[in-house]
């Protein structure tokens, strides 16, 4: 029997082949934050390529605790490449240095909260010019991968029976990363130099899948960070995972992780975290805790169902350690 392994090749870095799926999904995602400047954000590129469209989303949370957000579905008629919506990534050197940039619209909340209600939201709330150009480079190996089989001396991709609509990607990894370059919002012009964590993501894909996930960013200093997630299938199966990155030092996997959440107002947002990491190789678990410093729910509809995917900007405390990253939680609200 051929070995079978989760297996990240260079190529990942990527795009890959459009497997047919009605649903077939490839995505890029950054996120950083400059805690200097107390200016942070996303962007993600998710193509469509069968449905024939790309997912656009742009977020800056703004110094003056605005947030500036934009989403689009502009029409795509392949999958060569991550440009839409006036988003493009750049891969310049595979798993080093990639380019991000945005030439755009955003809508300016001054309440994130009334993106819950989107159509509402973009028509009453003012629109500012946004021009984002960052240079992102790797501080840590890539994590992750798609599961494959062994071939001779190459890894191909392991048979895939199972059915689309019920999966969220077939492959996926992550990295943290060290943006540099310049944010400008209107006539403000932001010098950017911050921490992150980008991933990319490959095969049938929709937002409904899962019953509900969590997932934890977070950047301490350029030598130390990580990713810790929870996600619970329709079935109830449980699978946890994540990542601790440190310089110099073998990446570690996360082998459980525990969350306890606070969350707040009438919406029910996640507010304050805390996340019990079991870390492979040690005896006794670390424990994050989590602030959201600013928060946006947004929203995806799918076949009657409205999945609510709630975006925090975080500040997390290791010990005497403060990082800062992206608390991400989805869940169905008609559910």
């Amino acid at each position: 029997m051929a070995e079978r392994k989760v297996v990240l090749l260079e190529q990942d870095d990527f795009m890959h082949p459009n497997t047919g799926e009605s649903n077939f999904n490839e995505s890029a995602y950054y996120n950083f934050f400059d805690r200097s400047r107390r200016i942070g954000g996303f962007v993600r590129l998710g193509n469509r390529p069968n449905e024939g469209y790309a997912e656009m989303t742009t977020c800056l949370y703004l110094p003056d605790a605005t947030v500036g957000f934009m989403f689009l579905r502009p029409e795509i008629k392949n999958n060569d490449r991550h440009e839409a919506g006036g988003l493009r990534f750049e891969v310049v050197k595979p798993f080093e240095h990639h380019r991000v940039t945005y030439s755009g619209k955003v809508c300016v909340l001054k309440n994130p909260l009334e993106m819950a209600d989107p159509a509402r939201a973009f028509k009453s709330n003012p629109y500012s010019r946004v021009s984002i150009e960052l240079d992102y480079r790797a501080t840590a190996a890539g994590w992750g991968g798609e599961l494959r089989e062994k071939q001779g001396d190459q890894w191909i991709s392991a048979r895939n029976d199972g059915d689309p609509s019920a999966q969220f990607a077939k492959g996926h990894f992550e990295q943290l990363g060290h943006a540099t370059g310049t944010i400008k919002v209107g006539e403000t012009e932001y010098k950017f130099d911050g921490l992150g964590l980008r991933d990319h993501s490959w095969g049938p894909r929709y937002w409904q899948a899962p019953r509900y996930y969590r997932w934890l960013t977070m950047n301490f200093d350029e030598g130390l960070g990580g990713m810790a997630t929870i996600t619970v299938n329709r079935d109830g199966s449980e699978h946890p995972g994540g990542f601790i990155a440190r310089k110099g030092q073998p990446t570690l996997n996360i082998r459980r992780v525990e969350i306890d959440t606070e969350f707040t107002g009438e919406q029910k947002l996640h507010d304050r975290i805390k996340a019990t990491v079991h870390i492979e190789g040690s005896d006794q678990p670390a424990v994050i805790s989590g602030k959201v410093l600013s928060m946006i729910p947004l929203r995806n509809r799918r076949a009657g169902m409205v999945t609510r995917i709630a975006e925090g900007m975080t500040e997390w405390r290791w010990g005497d350690k403060v990082g800062y990253g992206l608390s991400e939680y989805l869940d169905h609200l008609d559910e």
